[in-house]
């Protein structure tokens, strides 16, 4: 058996770049995976390769309480039961100065980031406190860390993700859950690589740029995520967990 033989594990965010990464790390290590997203098409595309029985498409809306709980009763009354929440969903904007950042664009992402975060969390958590155990995984930022000035709203958002983080992972331990963010920097996901956003893999001279000083791949945020949501990592909660590598600008201001 693999390691997550039996486990049900829901991520949202569940067809982007490192959604649909977790997924398939998620159904490799054995585990029922329900993906949940906004849009059906980009969801059942990214579940067409597995095994049907093995995963659940959910149409959802994070910052939606009331489709958040419809998609953990479904997932339990499909599965039986919820292990793992991997909360991966969310997304920034596009850079500007904090005095032109409208006040409709910090509400969106710090709802879509924090909020949606937030609901997901406690929706899960209770069915989590009814189980005793389970193991929530939050996807935060190294924006939340270090900053990002010129994506104001979105640094806040992530930086409120690892204080929920750390506050559910101290209230729900007598209850045998985990509570966990991985804080992953610049990753070299398919869109990051088609703006540009990823610097070569070789210098101006075309040799080969070491690889601990290039941003990582999706897989290794899900490698992380497996990690966590295995026995190996149940008695780790309340931490705060980089994937960087040691890409400079993931670590001081530029």
């Amino acid at each position: 058996m693999t390691e997550l033989e039996r486990a049900v594990v829901v991520v949202t965010g569940a067809a982007g770049g490192i959604g649909s990464a977790i997924v398939e790390t998620m159904v490799d290590a054995g585990a029922s995976v329900v993906l949940a997203g906004r849009t059906t098409s980009t969801l059942e595309a990214t579940a067409a390769p597995f095994d049907p029985e093995k995963t659940l498409v959910m149409t959802t809306d994070i910052t939606d309480p009331e489709q958040v709980q419809r998609l953990v009763d479904r997932t339990v009354e499909h599965f039986g039961r919820l292990d793992v929440m991997i909360n991966n969903a969310g997304g920034g904007s596009a850079m500007k100065k904090p005095e032109e950042t409208p006040y409709d664009e910090w509400v969106r992402l710090v709802d879509f980031n924090l909020t949606g975060t937030f609901n997901c969390c406690i929706a899960a958590g209770k069915q989590m406190i009814e189980q005793q155990s389970g193991k929530i995984i939050n996807v935060s930022s190294v924006a939340g860390t270090k900053g990002n000035p010129f994506m104001l709203h979105y640094s806040a958002a992530k930086a409120g993700v690892l204080s929920l983080t750390n506050n559910l992972a101290f209230m729900w331990a007598e209850h045998n859950i985990c509570v966990n963010a991985v804080v992953p920097g610049l990753i070299a996901t398919p869109n990051m690589i088609k703006w540009g956003a990823i610097p070569p893999a070789e210098d101006e001279q075309g040799e080969a740029v070491p690889r601990l000083t290039r941003p990582p791949a999706p897989e290794d945020v899900a490698a992380m995520c497996r990690f966590l949501s295995s026995s190996e990592a149940d008695m780790i909660t309340g931490e705060a967990i980089p994937v960087r590598a040691w890409f400079r600008s993931d670590r001081f201001w530029n």
